[in-house]
C-alpha cells in the first residue's frame, strides 16, 4: 500500500516560518510533521503485549527546523516556554521527569546510543493535537523529535517502527511514564494498522486498507472535557492488577498465559488478586481475541460486523475492564454520560465505546453520515462547543514534509 508525500501548504508554511523566526531568528531549513492517533480495538491490550487495531488521524504536531550548529537542542512550542536540552547530558536527569525535555533528551539518547551522531538544532513546533483529547499528543511529539534526528542526522535508516520504540524508550526510562507501545507506534507508521506485540522487541504490523467514510459513516473523537488531575492512581491500578494476575502464573503478562489455565484458576485468583482484577483479565482476554475479528470484517467489507465488534470492545471495557467511572466519584461521570448521549443520539445505529485509557479523556463514536450533523450538535449542546471532533485515518506517519510547489 503505497503512502502519498504529506504537502505542506504555502501558508501553513508561512505561519511556521514566521513562528520560527520570531522564537530564533532567520528562516528554518526543513519540515516535519507526525500525527496523533486514534485506538479502534484492543482497549488496554498492549501493556499486556497484546494485539490492537489503531490508526493515524489528520491532526498532527508540525516543526519547522534548523541546524544550529551547537550541542544544544532548542525546541519553542507554540503557547509554551522554549526547552533546551545541552547534548553533553545523555542520562535521565531527575529534575526532568515528567516534563518535555526529558522526551528530547531520551529520544536523542537513544539515537546515540545507535551510533547516531546528534547534534544541535533549532525546532519551532505547533499542534493541532491539544493534551489532554485522548489523541496522544505526547506521542505524536516524541515520534515527532525521533522523525527530525532520524533525517537530520541518520540518512533515515530507522524504520518507523523503530522510531516508536525509540520514543517509548524516553517515555519510559526519561520521562518516568509505563506507557506500552500503541501511541507511538500508530503515529511513526501512519494510516490504519493492526499491532501484535507479543514479541516486544518485533512488533508485527499489519497494515489495513479501509475507508470508513466508503461505508458512510464518520469517525468520531467526542472530548469529555474531565480533568486527568487525581487519576494517576486508578490508571496505573489497571496494568497493575492484570500484572498481580499474570505473576499468580509466574508469568509477566497475560499473553503468556492460556486463557482455559486462567479460567480454571478464577476460583484462587479471587482470594489472592480480588474481584476487580479477575474481571479486568476477563476483559483483555475477550478484548485481544477481538481484534484480529474486526480486522477479518474490515477486509472483508463487513461493515455491520466491525460495528458490533466496536459495540461488544465498548461494553466490556465498561462491565469488566472498569475504565469508566472512577472509584467513588458520584458527581462527575464525564466518560459515562458522554456513552449514554452516544446512545441517545445514534439511536441504536453506528457504535460508539469508550477510548484510551478511560476515566476522563474521549469517547469514540462511528457516526452515520446523515445524522452527523445533529449529533455533533447534539454531544457540543451538552459537552460544550468542539467537544466532538470528526476526524480522518492519515495515510502518513511521521514523515519529512514538501513544501507546495
Amino acid at each position: 500500500m503505497s503512502v502519498p508525500s504529506l504537502i505542506l501548504s504555502k501558508q501553513m508554511k508561512e505561519t511556521l516560518d514566521a513562528g520560527f523566526a520570531a522564537a530564533f531568528g532567520g528562516a528554518p531549513e526543513r519540515y516535519f510533521s507526525a500525527p496523533g492517533r486514534t485506538e479502534i480495538g484492543g482497549n488496554h491490550t498492549d501493556h499486556q503485549r497484546g494485539r490492537v487495531l489503531a490508526g493515524a488521524v489528520n491532526l498532527d504536531t508540525v516543526a519547522a527546523v534548523r541546524l544550529n550548529g551547537s550541542n544544544i537542542i532548542r525546541v519553542q512550542s507554540q503557547g509554551y516556554p522554549m526547552c533546551t536540552v545541552d547534548l553533553s547530558v545523555m542520562e535521565p536527569q531527575t529534575e526532568e521527569v515528567n516534563t518535555t525535555p526529558a522526551l528530547i533528551r531520551g529520544v536523542a539518547a537513544r539515537f546515540a546510543q545507535m551510533g547516531c551522531s546528534v547534534t544541535g538544532f533549532d525546532a519551532y513546533c505547533e499542534s493541532t493535537v491539544l493534551p489532554g483529547s485522548g489523541l496522544s499528543s505526547s506521542a505524536a511529539f516524541e515520534v515527532l523529535v525521533g522523525t527530525i534526528i532520524n533525517h537530520l542526522f541518520f540518512e533515515g535508516r530507522v524504520s518507523q517502527p523503530e522510531v516508536a520504540m525509540i520514543g517509548q524508550y524516553a517515555e519510559n526510562v526519561f520521562f518516568g511514564k509505563p506507557c506500552g507501545l500503541m501511541d507511538q507506534t500508530a503515529s511513526a507508521v501512519g494510516n490504519l494498522v493492526a499491532i501484535d506485540f507479543f514479541d516486544k522487541d518485533n512488533p508485527v504490523i499489519k497494515p489495513v486498507d479501509f475507508d470508513f467514510a466508503a461505508c458512510g459513516h464518520a469517525l468520531c473523537i467526542i472530548d469529555t472535557r474531565a480533568s486527568h488531575a487525581d487519576l494517576t492512581d486508578e490508571y496505573a491500578a489497571i496494568p497493575n492488577e492484570i500484572k498481580g494476575v499474570a505473576a499468580y502464573f509466574g508469568k509477566e503478562v497475560l499473553t503468556q498465559i492460556d486463557e482455559r489455565e486462567f479460567y480454571a484458576a478464577i476460583p484462587a485468583l479471587r482470594e489472592q488478586c480480588g474481584d476487580r482484577a479477575v474481571m479486568r483479565a476477563m476483559h483483555f482476554y475477550s478484548e485481544n481475541a477481538r481484534v484480529p475479528k474486526q480486522v477479518e470484517a474490515l477486509e472483508r467489507g463487513d461493515f455491520d460486523t466491525f460495528l458490533s465488534l466496536i459495540k461488544e470492545s465498548g461494553h466490556s471495557s465498561y462491565m469488566y475492564l472498569q475504565n469508566v467511572i472512577p472509584a467513588g466519584y458520584k458527581a462527575h461521570q464525564d466518560v459515562a454520560i458522554a456513552l449514554a448521549l452516544c446512545e441517545h443520539f445514534l439511536d441504536g445505529r453506528g457504535a460508539y465505546r469508550v477510548h484510551g485509557g478511560g476515566f476522563a479523556g474521549t469517547v469514540q463514536a462511528f457516526v452515520p453520515f446523515d445524522i452527523l450533523d445533529s449529533f455533533v450538535a447534539g454531544m457540543d449542546s451538552v459537552l460544550g462547543e468542539g467537544a466532538c471532533h470528526v476526524l480522518r485515518i492519515r495515510p502518513q506517519g511521521g514523515v519529512e514534509m514538501e513544501v507546495e510547489a
